[in-house]
């Protein structure tokens, strides 16, 4: 398997505790498992596949450790990788279910990086979503606080498209 970095975002430890879990799913070490509020973007380029996650806050916005992070990674040059998305949110924010998902796809796409593991929304309910692109969810999508018993078979079915 190549080397798999793991890069979240985290207010409430829900997407810090989903991070864990899908690294444990991938076998990842958790030294490649790195909180965004400490870590520089330039630690991107130390991996093959890239896995960026954030929950979703306020009006759809990314959790407030992602804003710097990713001013520094969108401006790299990463072609060659491949990047899976992942994120948090709750589906009662019906018209912006999961946005950061798509904040992150839409400002990664200058990098050159290949989009890997986009999937489905099965089992929720909403209006809109940022993380839908082209009819199709850019990437793993979960809500930990109504729906936490859909994720564990979320997150194994998604590490499968990466693996």
């Amino acid at each position: 398997m190549k080397n798999i970095g793991i890069f979240y975002g985290s207010t409430t430890g829900y997407t810090a505790d989903v991070a864990n879990r899908i690294a444990k799913a991938l076998g990842v070490e958790m030294k490649d498992v790195h909180d965004v509020a400490n870590t520089e973007p330039s630690k991107l380029g130390d991996y093959d596949i890239i896995l960026l996650g954030s929950s979703t806050w306020g009006n759809g916005d990314m959790q407030e450790n992602w804003e710097d992070f990713i001013q520094g990674a969108q401006s790299m040059y990463l072609k060659g990788k491949k990047i899976a998305v992942f994120g948090c949110g709750d589906e009662n924010m019906t018209d912006t279910f999961c946005n950061a998902v798509g904040e992150i796809y839409r400002r990664m796409q200058g990098t050159e990086a290949t989009f890997i593991a986009p999937f489905n929304t099965d089992g929720y309910d909403f209006s809109a979503s940022e993380a839908i692109v082209d009819g199709k969810c850019v990437g793993l999508v979960l809500d930990e606080v109504n729906h936490a018993d859909l994720s564990d078979a979320r997150i194994a079915e998604w590490v499968k498209e990466i693996k």
